[in-house]
């Protein structure tokens, strides 16, 4: 299949931290053996934001895991700043969720541009870091018809593009 990355979203539980933490040490050594990078989605729990992600990175202790930025998820569970919460950790970051969210517990499978992310800024900072990795878009507006929710998902593809190219300028 040709994978690269194995993506995982946490615990919430905090009984469950240390065992996660193990666990994932083990996954990412094992998952390096197979030429396979495992990352890790902001989602709450042990990985809400930047200083829980940052915790993950240190307890794991493991070069084969890395972070897979959300900045939807990021405000969607923590009503944060994703470009604020981005800055300690963007150097760890291989991988990209473009999401936008309005607001904490906010719809996310929206059109990006009409939440609280701002793509341009996170982009920018993310490429000062050195960031070359993919980018996957999981959220879109569903239509009432499969022509209309196809046309929303290019609109967020078109979306990206004008976003990444300005970040290049």
């Amino acid at each position: 299949m040709e994978l690269k990355f194995l993506l995982t979203f946490g615990v919430d539980g905090p009984e469950h931290y240390d065992d996660y933490y193990r666990l994932m040490a083990d996954a990412a050594a094992q998952a390096e053996k197979r030429g396979l990078q495992l990352v890790l989605k902001p989602h709450g729990g042990v990985c809400a934001a930047s200083a829980e992600l940052q915790r993950c990175l240190d307890k794991v202790g493991h070069p084969n895991f890395k972070l897979w930025f959300d900045a939807g998820n990021i405000i969607y569970y923590t009503g944060r700043d994703p470009l604020k919460e981005l800055d300690p950790i963007a150097r760890h970051v291989t991988g990209f969720c473009a999401k936008d969210c309005p607001g904490p517990k906010g719809e996310v499978m929206s059109q990006l541009g009409t939440g609280k992310v701002d793509f341009k800024a996170v982009f920018a900072k993310l490429k000062a870091a050195g960031f070359n990795g993919p980018i996957m878009v999981e959220g879109v507006k569903v239509g009432a018809t499969a022509a209309e929710t196809t046309a929303n998902a290019r609109a967020n593809r078109e979306y990206l593009e004008k976003v990444l190219g300005a970040v290049r300028v």
